[in-house]
């Protein structure tokens, strides 16, 4: 198979697939193939992965040695890419990143990260259009795609700042942003509200810095970016803003069906919805090989666009891929969709942004009949920060529906391995995939084995079991939750105290009284009181940690809610601000919810005293 290949196409082959091979025995494994895959930011499951290798595994030995991973590019080399194995996708990926020697430790550590200029350029063109009437942007957009320029732009916080809040409005309190004479000292604070609003919003940020934004991490930015684009695609596919998606119930199912389903297969029963309207046989399963042919596209195109728009099918007599892609993307931009996707996306499947363009295309088209009558299951707060903080920390997979993204107990035990390291026993745990026999028994193994550990932390379960977790029973599930959200919070402080005792709402209550009354403050009665309503303590504590960081014009005494909730909104930004993890809302803080409020004390008494 070599004599297809020059020496350097042979050199250039060797370095990429040694970037599989992690282990060096010169075979690309299902788990090495899987690993590569995430890195590139593609979700697959166990039995895609293993489609795949069997697809180039000529010798049936369950992995991809060199040889054969030539016959994949000699097959790609002679066919159009539509037409090629997936797993030549991915390699074609690979060859593509820009790759960063040397971060994340010393030169020679030899670590290496990388990103893909495709995924640049698409973000670039969402922030430019998205953000294009910001005025505090003005200097910075467009901007260019040319290099670091992307990188270059994210220097001061600001531009992700506002990203943010264009993915889950208000999140920052703009007020608080540092916008002028932006010294190291301002540009690290933005940075800081930026990490920390993010993890509010539910993006994974455990390995990224303020510094690291600033100093212009490539991979870093473009990881976060994604997960905050993302996470603003996904925010308004629900049922709160499209109670019509009632229409895509299948015979036998209720609501919550569906709704337990990841956002990326509501929108593949979307996608299929209107192929199946139009007439067509087809139907998608992923947002890659599924779609590379753009008929798919072109048939869901023709069938959402309004019918003055002027989309037609013309892709459909095209036998040249990219040109039929091309087509593709003529037709989205006269509906004002054409975003993410260069035509080459489109005919090397590239998941992550065809996923971003359909998304994309729901939110802006939905083409569903309105229904009347229908029952609105929202998300209630208290679920949605429970949701967004387990996301933040990184657990896998990410949780879209909580009681769904718990119920085979492998978040939670996971959760119980973040806080509390070397506590999980790893061979007590069932990891998917699982068989078809068995499988509900090893869901409730884990369910059984997180209250196991509940118990063990001395958590409060009395009449809860893991069959209450498998059988998403809302009260359980939020109770295991707080706990563990509440020991999360006060590791750090336990931590900075330097007790073995666990810290009580009582000691954090004296220790933030000891601090207003230091200032000459008011003091607090505990997390019940009603002047915590006015967010005036709260403002005024942080005031004590970093003097300066409030503006005392902001700040309203009038008591009105309305006030009252400005004030709360001011509080919570200007904690992140100042280096406190917040997942609470504004909200919370004038309905004086005890939990959150307890929870807002604690993160800035850990940065005061880390300081």
């Amino acid at each position: 198979m070599a004599s297809n290949f020059s020496a350097n196409e042979i050199n250039e082959f060797r370095k990429i697939f040694e970037q599989f091979d992690e282990n060096k025995d010169g075979s690309i494994s299902a788990i090495e193939l899987t690993k590569m895959l995430t890195q590139l930011g593609e979700k697959v499951t166990g039995v895609q992965v293993r489609d795949m290798i069997k697809e180039v595994d000529t010798d049936n030995s369950g992995t991809i040695s060199f040889d054969e991973f030539l016959t994949v590019m000699a097959t790609t080399k002679k066919n159009s890419t539509s037409n090629s194995p997936a797993f030549a996708s991915v390699v074609k990926k690979v060859g593509q990143v820009n790759t960063i020697s040397g971060y994340s430790g010393s030169t020679a550590s030899g670590v290496t990260h990388s990103y893909s200029d495709e995924e640049k350029v698409a973000y670039i063109d969402w922030i430019n259009n998205c953000l294009a009437k910001d005025a505090d942007l003005k200097g910075k957009l467009p901007i260019s795609e040319d290099g670091d320029k992307f990188f270059q732009a994210c220097h001061d916080g600001l531009l992700l700042c506002k990203l943010i809040n264009d993915a889950v409005p208000d999140t920052i309190d703009e007020r608080v942003l540092n916008k002028k004479n932006l010294n190291a000292f301002r540009i690290n604070e933005n940075q800081v509200l930026c990490i920390n609003s993010a993890k509010a919003i539910g993006c994974n940020v455990v390995n990224i810095g303020a510094g690291d934004l600033a100093e212009g991490r490539a991979h870093l930015i473009m990881g976060l970016t994604w997960q905050i684009i993302k996470i603003g695609l996904f925010a308004r596919i629900n049922l709160t803003n499209h109670p019509e998606l009632y229409r895509l119930l299948k015979p036998g199912e209720t609501i919550e069906d569906l709704l337990k389903l990841p956002v990326e297969e509501i929108l593949l029963r979307w996608f299929n919805y209107h192929l199946e309207a139009a007439g067509s046989t087809r139907r998608v399963k992923n947002f890659s090989g599924d779609i590379k042919d753009s008929e798919c596209y072109t048939v869901l195109l023709k069938q959402i666009a309004p019918k003055n728009a002027g989309v037609d099918t013309r892709a459909l007599n095209e036998s040249n891929p990219e040109k039929r892609a091309a087509i593709v993307l003529e037709n989205a931009d006269k509906i004002g969709c054409k975003k993410f996707l260069k035509p080459k996306d489109i005919v090397t499947g590239y998941q992550k942004l065809n996923l971003a363009f359909v998304a994309n295309l729901f939110n802006t088209h939905p083409a569903l009949e309105p229904v009347e009558d229908v029952v609105i299951i929202e998300e209630t707060r208290e679920e949605k920060t429970f949701r967004n903080w387990m996301n933040s920390l990184g657990v896998d997979p990410f949780v879209n529906n909580l009681y769904e993204g718990v119920h085979d107990g492998l978040v939670l035990i996971q959760l119980f391995d973040k806080i509390y390291p070397g506590l999980v026993n790893k061979s007590r745990v069932n990891y998917p995939p699982y068989k078809a026999m068995g499988a509900e028994m090893k869901k409730l193994e884990n369910c059984n084995y997180a209250i196991e550990l509940a118990k063990n932390c001395k958590y409060s379960v009395v009449g809860i079991d893991g069959k209450n977790v498998f059988d998403k029973n809302k009260t359980p599930i939020l109770s295991v939750t707080w706990q563990l959200m509440r020991a999360h919070v006060l590791s750090v402080l336990t931590q900075i105290s330097g007790s073995d005792k666990p810290i009580g709402d009582g000691e954090i209550v004296e220790w933030t009284n000891q601090a207003l009354k230091g200032a000459g403050k008011k003091t607090i009665s505990g997390f019940k009181d009603q002047y915590i309503a006015s967010g005036i303590p709260i403002l005024d504590f942080i005031e004590i940690i970093r003097p300066g960081t409030i503006d005392p014009s902001l700040v309203t005494s009038s008591g009105s809610e309305a006030d009252n909730l400005l004030n709360a909104k001011l509080a919570v930004s200007s904690a992140r601000k100042v280096g406190a993890v917040v997942f609470a809302l504004p909200e919370d803080i004038v309905e004086v919810k005890p939990k959150m409020v307890m929870t807002i004390f604690a993160g800035l008494i850990a940065v005061q005293r880390s300081n």
